[in-house]
């Protein structure tokens, strides 16, 4: 694997798979641009070196070819602006190659959504799992996906992949096309490089204690992740609405509160493995409860083994606050997924600002923190503390199935 920061790309054509899935309003105006500024620095590389830049991407589940409201063009004028330069916009990403070869130093393409074509992801389209001519027509795809890849291959003498969004989905463009470049030929993106540097410090080369603090409204969902990371932590903060589940298998009362009812023995399970493998599991010892799903909802605190009836848990109390904080404080390696409330609305967010302050300070005290998947993300923005933590990832799911200890596609295609 090559290094990005060894090459010169002058006079060559780089292709660029960046995660350009931003959200779009209505109007197809983007209201989120996080994604397209953290390309910026691999992208610039490639234009200051001379080099001819050509750019890919998908944009949301288009289930058709082409769909106006999933079109890149809806970007370009966007992504002018950020790169300060004018945007060459290939309407087809399957008939771009004369509008490359006429490409001049410096000039940059942006070729249009690649999952207009189903090859792209490889899965037919317009046809059920269950339908009986669905392998046939899998089958078929795949057989057409090595042509897609191998065009998008032929648009660069160099490949980068900077998609750690996508690096978890063996798709055409993220691990495929690698197999057509040898080993000086391809290389992480200055993002991706340090999304990958970031999961193997929190996940390999831990300085402790190891704190991991998971939250969301399931435990089903978290179940590979946090199996995993009782192999790794000191201290695990479990939070959100899974902590119901953990405190009616405990016989407790959780009122309203969300609880899955088919997973008591799960979370039974996972406080013995906890304590099997000397893991200090965290959970809350006083709740912020709401008597409807609301921000102006009337509130109370209660203890968590017994909310009362037309009561939900929303939010951690202020006991629980100053204890988790305590454990983060005290910790040298933090990792935090999934917000420990409903921090949209005011009312219960306290929890989640206080676990992201802690954070923060730990950070500040030499801790290496890293914040990423579901809503962390969203939620340590809004306390505007992103700037206070070690690392922010931009992965999402990819985040989680590396935790998991999941080999990424896009990661090994690199690599190897």
């Amino acid at each position: 694997m090559a290094n990005i920061e060894n090459i010169n790309f002058n006079g060559k054509h780089v292709v660029v798979r960046v995660d350009f899935n931003v959200p779009l309003d209505e109007n197809l105006n983007i209201t989120d641009d996080t994604r397209m500024r953290a390309a910026l620095p691999t992208l610039r590389k490639v234009i200051d070196d001379k080099g001819m830049l050509v750019i890919m991407s998908h944009l949301g589940r288009p289930k058709k070819n082409p769909d106006p409201k999933f079109s890149l063009k809806s970007i370009v004028k966007h992504l002018e602006e950020l790169l300060g330069q004018s945007v060459t916009f290939a309407d087809d990403c399957m008939k771009a190659s004369e509008v490359i070869a006429n490409m001049k130093q410096g000039d940059v393409v942006l070729l249009e959504n690649l999952r207009f074509y189903a090859e792209e992801e490889g899965k037919p389209r317009g046809i059920e799992k269950e339908d009986a001519g669905y392998d046939e027509a899998k089958k078929a795809v795949k057989a057409s996906q090595k042509e897609f890849t191998k065009t998008l291959a032929s648009y660069g003498e160099y490949y980068i992949n900077d998609a750690f969004g996508t690096a978890h989905r063996a798709h055409a463009s993220t691990a495929l096309i690698a197999d057509y470049f040898d080993a000086e030929h391809k290389m992480f993106g200055y993002l991706m490089a340090k999304e990958v540097l970031a999961v193997e410090k929190v996940m390999n080369d831990i300085k402790r204690p190891f704190t991991a603090v998971m939250g969301g409204s399931k435990v089903s969902t978290k179940i590979d992740i946090i199996e995993n990371l009782l192999n790794k932590v000191d201290n695990l903060i479990l939070c959100g609405g899974m902590t119901y589940t953990f405190k009616k298998a405990l016989g407790g009362n959780v009122g309203n509160s969300i609880c899955e009812l088919d997973k008591l023995d799960l979370a039974l399970e996972i406080i013995e493995k906890a304590k099997n493998k000397g893991v200090n599991l965290v959970l809350s010892i006083d709740t912020l409860a709401g008597n409807n799903f609301s921000n102006d909802c009337d509130t109370q605190v209660v203890d968590p083994m017994n909310i009362p009836e037309g009561w939900e848990g929303m939010d951690i109390g202020p006991k629980t606050r100053v204890m988790f904080a305590d454990v983060i404080k005290g910790s040298k390696t933090i990792l935090w997924n999934g917000p420990c409330g409903v921090f949209e609305f005011d009312t219960f967010a306290n929890g989640s600002k206080a676990i992201a302050e802690a954070i923060a300070e730990a950070t500040k005290n030499g801790a290496f923190s890293l914040i990423g998947g579901g809503d962390s993300v969203a939620c340590i923005n809004k306390f505007h503390l992103a700037d206070q933590v070690s690392y922010v990832s931009t992965g999402g799911g990819a985040l989680l199935e590396a935790i998991e200890g999941k080999v990424l596609p896009g990661i090994a295609a690199i690599e190897k």
